[in-house]
């Protein structure tokens, strides 16, 4: 993995006050820092520096994170976490599948902010080799009922149909169908799929499990693939 110096990362937010504390943290981590104060500028920097990583807020002045994750989604695939100002704000983050890898919910301690960035830029890092995710470890496609997932492809089908799932969504179902009729605890996937050896919010999961079943349940409000497991976490049935 590349150590810290070689990481350009660009801090997004209006608050200088918290835009101050996320520049030093980072650049004592190694980083080579970029920062802007409103989602015009964050655009501008991204495409003149071509970051690693991009920490954007949601309220931002000038163009919203949301809007700045949607049009620089279209043109480079750096990695996102979104900073939300509240909790309801995380369904808009995924609900509208706008492409961000990560959220992280104010307030929070730069100690899991800078756990989230290493994640991620990790995760990222064995994307571009083209090494097989952490989901699944064989390039064997995985079937599970009428689903079969190509993990070298990144390709999803059910009944031969396409499924069209965002990337986080895509390894979630991966790890789940691999491990089919196994109960896995919500903390165990925040580890193998989130890579997070700690930190993270329990709710990444159940809102990511939420529009997954959206998406391949016939009867979303009855899942007969994503079955949830109360008090302990989520298992796959065929």
């Amino acid at each position: 993995m590349m150590n810290a110096m070689s990481y350009k990362v660009l801090a997004v937010e209006d608050d200088p006050t918290l835009l101050d504390v996320l520049k030093y943290n980072l650049k004592k981590e190694g980083y080579n820092v970029f920062t802007a104060v409103d989602g015009a500028s964050a655009i501008d920097i991204a495409r003149s520096v071509s970051p690693d990583l991009i920490l954007l807020d949601i309220m931002l002045p000038k163009l919203d994170g949301l809007e700045v994750c949607r049009i620089l989604r279209n043109e480079m695939n750096v990695p996102i976490i979104m900073l939300t100002a509240k909790s309801e704000e995380i369904d808009k983050v995924v609900g509208l599948e706008i492409g961000a890898d990560d959220y992280i919910t104010k307030p929070f301690s730069m100690r899991e902010m800078l756990a989230r960035v290493k994640a991620v830029l990790r995760r990222a890092e064995v994307v571009s080799r083209n090494t097989v995710p952490s989901t699944a470890n064989s390039a064997t496609p995985i079937k599970a009922g009428d689903f079969e997932i190509d993990v070298e492809r990144h390709t999803i089908t059910r009944a031969g149909r396409n499924l069209d799932l965002t990337p986080k969504e895509f390894d979630l179902l991966a790890y789940l169908a691999s491990n089919k009729g196994r109960v896995l605890s919500r903390n165990m996937l925040l580890e193998r799929v989130w890579d997070y050896d700690f930190y993270g919010d329990d709710r990444t999961v159940d809102v990511h499990i939420r529009w997954l079943r959206l998406k391949i349940e016939d009867d979303p409000t009855k899942p007969r693939h994503l079955i949830t497991v109360r008090g302990v976490g989520y298992k796959f049935e065929e």
